[in-house]
């Protein structure tokens, strides 16, 4: 019987160890949470670059998660990325909010942040923010400073 126990104690501390693994790969890929999309209400925006951007990735507002990206299209017109978002149904921005995408530290993952704006009318279900500011890609800014240090190389000799 002590054999049995050791070996009920070891599959329960498996299936725990299994589940933490679970756990984790969904908070990985965004998965997390699986609350239904009924409390939230659509909005769009337009960028002209998104960067690394991806579906399910947060909005955030003042640091807190307000809703989720739920896809990311090229406009045909415009030729701008269209990012389609769902935000909480109780939480409601001014129609001059403005959007940017942001990075979580350094390298982090890329999100939306909003910044309220002081309209007194709200956004609604299915209106477009006009007011965006699109990714910051890391590498065209380390090629602007090369380039620009390149194009400065004769000018620093002092005689």
């Amino acid at each position: 019987m002590n054999k049995k126990s050791i070996e009920i104690f070891v599959g329960l501390f498996v299936a725990l160890g299994a589940l933490g693994l679970l756990f984790l790969a969904l908070k990985a890929a965004n998965l997390g949470s699986f609350s239904g999309g009924g409390d939230t209400y659509s909005l769009t925006a337009k960028f002209d670059n998104i960067g690394g951007l991806k579906a399910r990735a947060p909005i955030r507002a003042a640091g807190v998660t307000v809703g989720r990206i739920t896809g990311i299209s090229l406009d045909a017109v415009t030729y701008q990325g269209l990012v389609s978002m769902e935000v909480n149904k109780g939480i409601v921005f001014p129609r001059d909010t403005s959007a940017k995408i942001l990075t979580a530290g350094l390298l982090g993952d890329q999100y939306i942040g909003l910044e309220a704006g002081g309209d007194p009318e709200n956004l609604k279900a299915g209106d477009v923010i006009t007011r965006t500011q699109s990714a910051v890609v890391l590498e065209n800014l380390i090629g602007q400073f090369l380039f620009s240090k390149a194009a400065d190389g004769g000018s620093d000799k002092s005689e």
